[in-house]
């Protein structure tokens, strides 16, 4: 199975002058918890989610029309290509422990997100159920231990 096949591919995005206000409101009115972060001429070149933005503002004393989006976003990205396999997406998922990846052409545009949720749709149709659960307990051991890190 392809992820063109199972993304999502109506997503939202913003550029990284947006700021977390507006930001915020598109995931309040889309029900998402990441936005790709879109340069025009660069096509993807961040992310954000809705635990950075809750974070970045906890933590900095601004309000959220003064933050932008670029100044929290993550730029270290894993992405995958619509004609990627769907099982090689869940590997990058499990080493990046990533619940959620941009779906870009070989330009870069945005074309849509690959979420677990949008596997775990597919997983008993496809045989996907195994590699789903190896994904999904590589993130939540990550979790785990910078819980115990933290303790």
């Amino acid at each position: 199975m392809r992820v063109q096949d199972i993304m999502t591919k109506d997503v939202s995005s913003c550029n990284p002058e947006t700021n977390a206000a507006a930001a915020t409101e598109i995931m309040w009115n889309r029900n998402c918890g990441v936005l790709p972060i879109v340069e025009d001429d660069r096509g993807v070149i961040g992310v954000v989610t809705d635990r950075d933005l809750l974070i970045a503002l906890g933590t900095s004393n601004r309000n959220a029309a003064d933050l932008r989006v670029g100044e929290v976003m993550s730029k270290d990205l894993s992405m995958c290509a619509p004609g990627d396999n769907v099982r090689d997406a869940l590997k990058t998922m499990a080493q990046q422990r990533l619940h959620r990846l941009p779906v870009v052409d070989k330009n870069g545009a945005l074309k849509g997100i690959l979420s677990l949720g949008d596997i775990a749709l597919q997983a008993d149709s496809d045989d996907l159920s195994e590699d789903l659960l190896t994904t999904m307990k590589a993130i939540c051991n990550h979790q785990n231990q910078r819980v115990l890190a933290a303790a």
